[in-house]
């Protein structure tokens, strides 16, 4: 299957580099790329992708703003947020819109490609000093024991879950844990389902502390 992604970018460099990016992974095409929220909401809706890789500072309306409006017309579409600084109260804003996945701008290309891949097959992908930002604003306000469907994870989706808290990405997990990427992604997708979760940080919530 090849993935439809929208690029939502400014700069007009990042966008071509964006682009280039996403027609190189092989398994994704390129089918709109925006400079601003409102060429985006213009091209996005018949360009049908199944991923955007939304910039959070843009010209007029702000990426934030360009996702919610997205989500409310089009809900399927799964956006990846992509930014140059690791603002947790931006990050909160972007997810609180509807964004799914959080990634530094700087972040190198084939985590950015690995994110599309990811959010499209149902994670939450975050950059590794993002995602910790994210689990230490939960850990200093959730209850701090697990909620008793963590007991129904196996030793193994426990460790991937610890992983995931920890900020660490599905490559990551796969070379500390010696095994494949896919493999990770069952585990996740087993953890999910069994916590009757949705994103990594609801996970996280169900597991309260490290």
């Amino acid at each position: 299957m090849t993935l439809r992604v929208a690029i939502v970018e400014d700069d007009d460099r990042l966008r071509e580099e964006f682009a280039r990016l996403v027609g190189s992974a092989g398994d994704m095409v390129c089918v709109s790329a925006s400079g601003s929220a409102e060429a985006a909401l213009a091209a996005i809706p018949a360009a049908a992708p199944d991923v955007v890789l939304m910039d959070v500072n843009l010209p007029g309306a702000n990426g934030i703003e360009c996702t919610r409006r997205l989500k409310e017309s089009r809900p399927a579409i799964q956006v990846v947020m992509l930014t140059s600084f690791e603002s947790t109260d931006t990050v909160f804003e972007a997810l609180a819109a509807g964004a799914t996945g959080y990634v530094l701008k700087r972040a190198p290309g084939l985590q950015i490609v690995e994110a599309i891949r990811e959010v499209h097959a149902g994670g939450s992908p975050m950059s590794s000093a993002i995602a910790r930002k994210v689990v230490s604003f939960f850990v200093q306000r959730v209850d701090r024991r697990p909620a008793p469907e963590v007991d129904r994870l196996s030793d193994r989706e426990h460790a991937v879950l610890a992983a995931l808290a920890q900020g660490q990405q599905y490559k990551e997990i796969a070379d500390a844990l010696g095994i494949s990427i896919n493999t990770v992604r069952n585990h996740v997708k087993h953890v999910y389902e069994k916590l009757q979760v949705n994103t990594r940080l609801d996970a996280v919530r169900k597991l309260g502390q490290l």
